[in-house]
């Protein structure tokens, strides 16, 4: 064999060797812990939404699920440590629907929220609600509608965020009943429950399951649901449009995406266990006590869903002219 056959054998030897690597990682996978970044603060409703899941996640995959909590940012900076961090599965983002509002209200953020990232799947959806301190005067929309008419401007409402969908739904409000209130943002749902029961703003967006405990015993009063449908959990409390504003629908969702380019091997093991898990009954019975319902799917309605609300959002923004920088 000449010298130039010898190494051009080597050199496929070697690019097999290359090509195969990744994907014997990837069967392998997994064998060390996953980290899933949480980008917001313990005690919010992404946090409490992952605490759910992640038991029965560890025990399918066969690896300890650390929860990792990086709120700030709106999300944007747990969901940054994701974007930049290895494609080998062992980070993965855990992640509230204000993935597809932050694109629409800031400029310049550090990672884009299609490329570098890959879909798994949709964990659960559910509602905001809308809730107030119970020494705030307003029991109903309408009288909290009558009363930001009266006193423009003197009347805040918090959102677990900049672009989170309860700031969205506070905009939305706004909007369509051209009334003038302060949005708060927190850094997430624990921070800002705890100013609502405290009585530091008298009103507050946020996703059912940072709420519901304190609906439940009336440490803070709820005044409706952003959904077109009313919450399994709070089936007595009107949505937004039956409570007289027209025109409204924010709906959430908890989803699990990714880095680019992890390989196809993990997302499909990473989705057959969310599918499996969110269609026991047992953990759908856990999430509909926090008025979320498991959703499931697949990657490819995921990645359908992100790039249709990333445009919706864009509208929506422009329409009520929010821009953060």
């Amino acid at each position: 064999m000449s010298v130039l056959n010898r190494w051009l054998g080597r050199g496929l030897i070697v690019a097999a060797a290359c090509f195969a690597a990744p994907l014997v990682q990837a069967q392998a996978w997994p064998d060390k812990p996953i980290h899933f970044v949480v980008p917001y603060p313990p005690g919010g409703g992404t946090d409490v939404i992952a605490r759910i899941v992640q038991e029965r996640f560890q025990q399918l995959l066969g690896q300890p699920i650390v929860i990792d909590n990086r709120g700030g940012a709106a999300g944007s900076l747990g969901t940054d440590v994701v974007a930049k961090s290895a494609p080998d599965g062992y980070t993965v983002l855990f992640t509230l629907s204000s993935h597809t509002i932050n694109p629409a209200i800031y400029a310049k953020l550090p990672f884009d929220t299609e490329k570098d990232f890959a879909p798994v799947g949709m964990v659960a959806s559910l509602p905001q609600i809308l809730v107030a301190n119970p020494q705030f005067a307003p029991n109903t929309v309408a009288e909290l509608t009558a009363l930001a008419k009266a006193k423009p401007g003197t009347i805040s409402f918090g959102s677990v965020g900049n672009g989170s969908p309860g700031h969205l739904a506070g905009e939305l409000y706004k909007l369509r009943t051209g009334t003038q209130l302060q949005h708060v943002p927190y850094r997430g749902g624990g921070p800002a429950m705890n100013d609502v029961l405290g009585g530091q703003i008298p009103l507050l967006w946020v996703s059912i399951p940072a709420a519901a405990q304190f609906v439940k015993v009336g440490k803070v009063k709820a005044l409706a649901v952003s959904t077109l449908k009313r919450s399994a959990t709070f089936p007595n409390l009107p949505t937004m449009q039956e409570a007289g504003v027209a025109d409204f629908n924010v709906d959430s969702w908890y989803a699990i995406f990714v880095p680019a380019k992890t390989p196809q091997t993990i997302v499909d093991k990473l989705n057959r266990a969310l599918n499996t898990i969110v269609h026991e009954p047992e953990i759908r019975e856990k999430l509909l006590q926090q008025g979320a319902e498991g959703t499931g799917g697949t990657p490819q309605i995921l990645g359908q869903t992100v790039t249709a609300e990333i445009a919706r959002w864009a509208k929506l923004a422009k329409e009520a002219n929010i821009h953060l920088d």
